[in-house]
């Protein structure tokens, strides 16, 4: 998956995860992820991730669309560990 997830400490209990931006430049949270693949490279069962923030999500989906690339956009917490 592309884009960072930190550990933030937290007291008493287990930490948590925090996944950062796809976007150069971009620390925001990201509460999406765009599945993808390029289709050119690999077959259906190999996809990849970016990681977006809000404000940068219909950005990275418009890039990889303007490629005609397989698009996916799931909510971070409805991804498989």
């Amino acid at each position: 998956m592309s884009g960072i997830a930190t550990p933030s400490l937290t007291l008493g209990g287990a930490p948590e995860r925090r996944f950062e931006c796809s976007r150069a430049g971009c620390r925001e949270e990201a509460p999406w992820a765009i599945l993808w693949r390029n289709p050119k490279i690999h077959g259906p069962e190999r996809r990849k991730t970016w990681l977006a923030c809000d404000e940068h999500r219909e950005t990275l989906y418009a890039f990889l669309e303007a490629r005609s690339f397989p698009l996916e956009v799931r909510a971070v917490g409805e991804l498989d560990d």
